[in-house]
């Protein structure tokens, strides 16, 4: 099938040396590139053009906005910054909890990585859904999730968005359509794939279609998934069902501690996306703007039932709190590395240089995000624990749970439960 180019400065902007797992590589000079990595070896992936069928991308359309034409409107931006500032805040807040034992079992923090959840989720309707990794806390606040409901269900408490039994891992709530944080990595894709079916199917057998279009499904992962088979599974499923959902791989180079560049035959996800016969697009994952382009067009074409695409955006996350913990970080130069790629950074810079708002009225989106975070805090801790009597609803199929008794006491703890003679 012949192919047709698909590049442009936004999809092919160079980006720094990428870090962010739970062990880091030395970062080599900004902006290296090499051939395709030798078994083992550490170097930049080669920026290629994108090519994606002829077929696929009607028009061969490119998303690129004309000279000198805003990227986002003022009430767009200050959206896109304050949904940024809340999650580093949020992650920042959480990484002090959890050091104070407020919080228990893993918790994955996001720090770094704000520009993809913002440049894609803040594009989306309410009847569309986000299924989520175990780095799952900034997608639930980006889709809509209050700061309080989340910070509870991290504390373990009943207030939280899943009354305190999914914790850091497995953020769920309906009335968001946020399908859940999901532990295993490619456990949320098939449920993203399902999801998406849903949408298709009320669109084209039950005629519920809405004047906006189809409802988009938002399937985020890693590096890492990439080599799983149903990462596989479901683009195939996906593109021959031709699925409103967007594949969207958050890309850090590590997989927990293992290399992507050392794990994976052909490092550039993207190109996965054109063997299955949809578009695959790369982005730099640290520019909120860069992403937000992107998703506009991945996200409408499957409004338009035109189908999925597959979108691989680079980023690294920051290691220690923030970058306002910078002796956190493993070497002197990594201080000056983050700093110039930190994504709220640069879109508070183009705000300002683009006179879409004041330093003042940036510094009054962050302290209210300060009062907002800090205010979740202390909602949390003062949250009551769930009742015991909840530990094994929604467990077997009777609601209530197997495990209890009518009287409200739980069967395991009748002595002839041991027995095998209790009254079940």
């Amino acid at each position: 099938m012949a192919a047709a180019s698909f590049t442009t400065a936004k999809f092919l902007a160079p980006v720094a040396a990428r870090s962010g797992g739970d062990r880091a590589p030395p970062l080599p000079a900004i902006g290296a590139a090499s051939a395709r990595p030798r078994r083992g070896a550490q170097k930049t992936r080669l920026r290629t053009a994108l090519a994606v069928s002829s077929d696929v991308l009607a028009g061969n359309k490119v998303v690129q906005a004309a000279a000198g034409h805003l990227a986002v409107t003022r009430e767009e931006a200050l959206e896109l910054y304050e949904d940024m500032v809340l999650g580093r805040v949020f992650e920042d807040m959480c990484a002090q909890m959890y050091y104070r034992g407020k919080m228990f079992g893993f918790v994955h923090l996001y720090n770094g990585q704000e520009a993809v959840s913002t440049g894609f989720i803040k594009l989306l309707n309410q009847a569309d859904c986000v299924v989520s990794t175990y780095r799952d806390h900034v997608h639930a606040l980006s889709k809509g999730v209050p700061a309080r409901s989340v910070m509870a269900e991290l504390f373990g408490k009943a207030t939280g968005c899943c009354r305190g039994q999914g914790g850091s891992m497995h953020m769920f709530s309906a009335p968001h359509n946020l399908l859940g944080g999901f532990a295993f990595i490619g456990e949320g894709i098939p449920v993203a794939t399902g999801a998406a079916f849903a949408a298709k199917y009320r669109h084209e057998v039950l005629k519920q279609s809405s004047p906006k279009g189809l409802d988009v499904t938002l399937a985020f992962f890693g590096d890492g998934t990439c080599n799983n088979g149903q990462f596989f599974e479901c683009l195939n499923m996906a593109q021959l069902w031709k699925l409103p959902i967007v594949f969207v791989v958050e890309n850090n180079l590590w997989a927990i501690g293992v290399s992507h560049l050392r794990a994976t035959s052909d490092p550039e996800i993207w190109k996965k996306g054109p063997a299955f016969g949809m578009p695959g697009v790369h982005v730099d994952g640290m520019g909120v703007l860069k992403v937000r382009e992107v998703a506009k067009e991945a996200i409408g074409r499957a409004r338009r039932d035109e189908g999925p695409t597959l979108v691989e955006c680079e980023t690294y996350r920051f290691r220690g709190h923030s970058l306002a913990d910078p002796d956190e970080l493993r070497r002197p130069d990594e201080k000056s590395h983050y700093a110039a790629s930190d994504p709220i950074t640069a879109l508070k810079n183009y705000i300002i240089e683009k006179n879409l708002a004041t330093e003042s009225e940036l510094k009054s989106i962050e302290k209210k995000i300060e009062d907002v975070v800090e205010e979740a805090v202390e909602f949390a801790d003062a949250s009551p624990h769930p009742p015991r009597s909840q530990l094994l609803e929604n467990v077997f199929a009777d609601p209530k749970g197997f495990g209890i008794g009518p009287d409200g006491k739980y069967r395991c703890e009748d002595p002839k439960f041991t027995q095998g003679t209790a009254q079940v």
